[in-house]
């Protein structure tokens, strides 16, 4: 709940912490993007950590972490602490979010494991629901710091009730012992994919420095796989991708963050900033995405249950496909209704595979690596989340760019320098206007007017992107199957 809800909060407070802060739309990307690379970089490892010294305490140390970090977030007076102790709080993340799945993997047996991660979905929904509304208050009537602040108290009281609440779990046949150098060669791979997705929009796609890391993290990856044959205790067993629902339940992962995560970077400034929303308005409008979320989790997971993801899943990928599609027709009249109707279609698409990927990625790995496997899910939904904000950021930036100064000409406004026009173009990515001081009020609304409807152009073309990928999801879905190891859970480990 606290890393969902922070989610959220994060996302309505972006725009107050950018104008706070003065910070430019690359740096505003850092808070996401420096949070999904110390998340991407370190989960799969730390549910191996998870699966070595239990999950319930790997689960506390995070989530007490992950309060001070946002704590310390909140004290920040700068845009580079900010994007600090936003690693910090990823660290952290990644020690909590594969234990929860371990945890649940462990205590319930195969025939409800559907039914609790369901519920587990809800829980996500309901705070991803409440973050919009509680963060829209907060940057409103408090400031951008109080939305992390609050993390504290949540943390606190989750640290209580895990004392008090949860057990340990462990497989008889835990590993023993830790894999230094494939953790070193995976993290260094993850690292450079990484890396190299979130400066590609700097650097150029065509750039030395982007083929460069990209080429470091396939070497990385290549010496790992290489390694891990020949190591008695692997890091990440690769016998667990000989099973193609697993594969599949990992690649479907990325697909739908890079459509979701990567599209919905755009909303909250087209909120704001294209029909100047207050936080909370924006938080409201996004109440039925997110309410769909709270509504579709448990049902998909009772209908995964019955008839087994496959169908659930490719019927998500549709729905995502075709509401993102639906989001690509969004311009600066359109009304809330259709905005709710497109937003609600998202949520419910997203649901099921929300829940139905996490049950074939941990339902089909042994017991004694549902951490790793919880990891790897986590880590799938991190680099799709950073190579969607990467790509759709690349799509959004080209198309202003080409766009802005043909229509500022088009518009008959004065024209602007080169570094004009590049500033203008950097305020335009985020949907605000350039308009100086002092600038009569007639030429103010032409030049918001073109800022609006070439910020309009950008996110249409990366939410096509997006729906491209859904479509593509689809297929993928259709691999997946219910986990075959699944009977394991909940049944046959040492209960500690």
């Amino acid at each position: 709940m606290m890393v969902a809800l922070d989610g959220t909060i994060v996302a309505i407070a972006n725009p107050a912490i950018q104008k706070d802060l003065g910070a430019s739309f690359a740096e505003v990307q850092w808070i996401t993007n420096g949070y999904f690379l110390a998340l991407a970089v370190t989960l799969i490892t730390a549910g191996k950590l998870g699966d070595r010294f239990g999950h319930r305490q790997t689960f506390l140390i995070g989530v007490v972490g992950f309060a001070a970090a946002s704590g310390a977030i909140g004290l920040s007076d700068s845009i580079a602490l900010v994007v600090t102790f936003r690693v910090f709080q990823g660290l952290f993340g990644a020690l909590l979010m594969p234990a929860a799945l371990g945890l649940l993997r462990a205590t319930f047996p195969a025939e409800k494991l559907n039914m609790a991660i369901g519920i587990w979905g809800m829980v996500i929904g309901a705070s991803t629901a409440g973050g919009p509304i509680l963060g829209g208050l907060l940057v409103q009537h408090v400031s951008w710091q109080s939305v992390f602040f609050i993390n504290v108290p949540v943390g606190v009281a989750a640290l209580v009730l895990g004392l008090l609440i949860l057990t340990d779990h462990r497989a008889r046949n835990a590993p023993r012992s830790f894999d230094i150098p494939g953790i070193a060669l995976l993290s260094g791979a993850m690292f450079c994919l990484v890396w190299a997705l979130i400066k590609a929009p700097a650097w150029g796609w065509g750039s030395g420095l982007t083929w460069t890391f990209l080429a470091a993290s396939v070497l990385g990856f290549g010496l790992f796989a290489l390694w891990e044959t020949r190591v008695a205790e692997p890091l990440i067993p690769l016998g667990l991708f000989r099973s193609v629902p697993l594969s599949a339940g990992v690649v479907l992962m990325v697909l739908m963050a890079i459509a979701f995560l990567g599209g919905l970077f755009f909303v909250t400034f087209y909120l704001q900033n294209v029909h100047g929303m207050s936080p909370v308005d924006a938080g409201l409008h996004l109440l039925p995405l997110t309410g769909m979320m709270i509504v579709g989790s448990p049902l998909a997971g009772a209908l995964i249950t019955r008839t087994g993801p496959r169908i659930p899943l490719a019927g998500g990928m549709v729905l995502t496909a075709v509401s993102m599609y639906g989001m690509s027709t969004l311009d600066t009249g359109t009304g809330s209704a259709v905005m709710s109707l497109w937003f609600g279609g998202l949520g419910l698409g997203l649901a099921p595979v929300m829940v139905g990927a996490t049950e074939v990625i941990v339902g089909n790995a042994p017991m004694e690596l549902s951490g790793v496997a919880g990891g790897l899910q986590q880590a799938a939904m991190q680099i799709g989340g950073s190579l969607g904000t990467a790509v759709l950021g690349a799509v959004m930036a080209s198309k202003v760019d080409g766009d802005l100064a043909g229509n500022w000409a088009d518009a008959k406004l004065p024209p602007l320098t080169q570094a004009q026009l590049d500033q203008a173009s950097q305020a335009v990515q985020v949907g605000s206007a350039p308009v100086a001081k002092g600038t009569p009020a007639g030429l103010a609304e032409k030049i918001t007017t073109v800022a609006h409807d070439t910020f309009i152009s950008g996110m249409s073309l990366a939410c096509m992107v997006a729906a491209v990928v859904a479509v593509v999801a689809v297929f993928v879905a259709l691999l997946t199957k219910r986990g075959e190891n699944a009977d394991a859970a909940g049944a046959g480990g040492g209960h500690i």
